[in-house]
């Protein structure tokens, strides 16, 4: 594959699939890699006493102040790309990855963004509600700020394990484990990390978190939050045979009963419950 071939397919894979897993990761490596650059250039230019990325964050990174965030509005979406180190986006990148194919192979793509962003909104109140109002940490509520994406795939992760519990991943040097408890293990080591320098993210993703969960109690009992986020397809006029097209239209209604039925089967009983044949129409049913 030659270069040229390999930046197209890069190209679709991020902004012209429609695969929101895709664009997330494609979009947090550029920006990375774009900071990192310019990390470069700055410290070549004899900027040796503070490092880009922490001047950048004075006005990208999302604070605890609440007095700054009329300012700083726009934080809540932008601390959501920014990484400390090759290592946080690397990981967070790999686990929205595994976790985003799960997701999107019961939901959709309106839902995912939806998702991924409002969680990492709520993940950045959380945290500020959190440094404004516990009295342990107003010494560092002036300067504490958050980067990362970690709170808008905790959102992504805890929504998918509500959907489907049962879900078991194959996990290197552990083998086979269910997606409940990988989950309770993360909020398990925030919760820990809440009396650690780490309390901030820790927050955050204890936020994000919280709104995945919610998503998907409301989704399950008819309530979604993301119909607004979905785009309105245009009208077409078509000309089309009357019996074949009322024909199809009753199986599309048909089918779609079919897999809200075994929706509400995954919420009971989990995924791991279901016949070969109710898989086959769930995953037919995600490609569409």
């Amino acid at each position: 594959m030659t270069r040229n071939t390999l930046l197209a397919d890069l190209k679709y894979k991020v902004f012209r699939s429609g695969n929101p897993v895709f664009f997330y990761i494609g979009v947090n490596t550029i920006v990375f890699v774009a900071m990192a650059l310019f990390g470069v250039t700055y410290f070549l230019a004899g900027n040796t006493g503070v490092r880009f990325l922490d001047y950048a964050k004075e006005y990208l990174a999302f604070p605890a102040a609440v007095e700054r965030l009329p300012l700083r509005f726009y934080t809540l979406i932008t601390y959501q790309f920014l990484h400390q180190n090759i290592f946080d986006v690397l990981f967070s990148m790999l686990w929205l990855f595994w976790i985003g194919r799960i997701f999107m192979d019961f939901l959709k793509p309106h839902q995912f963004h939806f998702v991924y962003l409002t969680g990492g909104v709520v993940g950045a109140l959380i945290f500020m509600l959190a440094y404004n109002f516990i009295p342990v940490f107003a010494p560092s509520l002036p300067f504490m700020t958050i980067i990362g994406s970690s709170a808008s795939v905790m959102a992504i992760a805890v929504a998918t394990t509500t959907l489907v519990p049962d879900y078991t991943l194959s996990l290197m040097l552990i083998g086979s484990i269910k997606l409940r408890y990988i989950i309770l293990a993360y909020i398990v080591i925030d919760l820990i990390s809440i009396a650690s320098t780490n309390a901030g993210l820790s927050f955050a993703h204890l936020g994000g978190g919280l709104f995945g969960f919610v998503y998907i109690k409301l989704l399950q009992n008819g309530k979604d939050w993301s119909s607004w986020f979905k785009r309105k397809p245009k009208l077409k006029v078509v000309k089309n045979d009357t019996a074949k097209a009322g024909a199809k239209g009753k199986v599309n209604k048909v089918n779609q009963k079919e897999v809200d039925m075994i929706l509400d089967k995954i919420s009971k009983s989990g995924y791991d419950k279901l016949s070969k044949e109710e898989k086959e129409v769930l995953f037919k049913a995600s490609k569409n």
